[in-house]
């Protein structure tokens, strides 16, 4: 798996972790603590999801250079060879 796959992954996980505790939010038997601690996970999630946000468009922006596989050949330069004229 490629660095990008894991941080589409993570990114992803951390959405739907986010999308699972704004329903349990909405719950009406939750106490005034598990709210809280709801209202916690959901800040936290947001600051680590905005990093790898931050990660993932940085990339995009500058992608890493990944050389060629080794059976790739380079074009042969041509040589020019400058003919006098008189």
């Amino acid at each position: 798996m490629t660095d990008s796959d894991i941080l589409s992954r993570d990114i992803h996980a951390l959405q739907e972790l986010q999308r699972v505790a704004w329903g349990q939010l909405a719950s009406p038997s939750l106490t005034t603590f598990d709210r809280r601690e709801i209202r916690n996970q959901i800040r936290q999630s947001e600051v680590e999801l905005k990093t790898y946000l931050k990660m993932k468009s940085e990339r995009a922006r500058f992608p890493v250079y990944t050389p060629p596989d080794s059976n790739y050949r380079r074009p042969v330069r041509p040589s020019f060879r400058l003919l006098a004229s008189d």
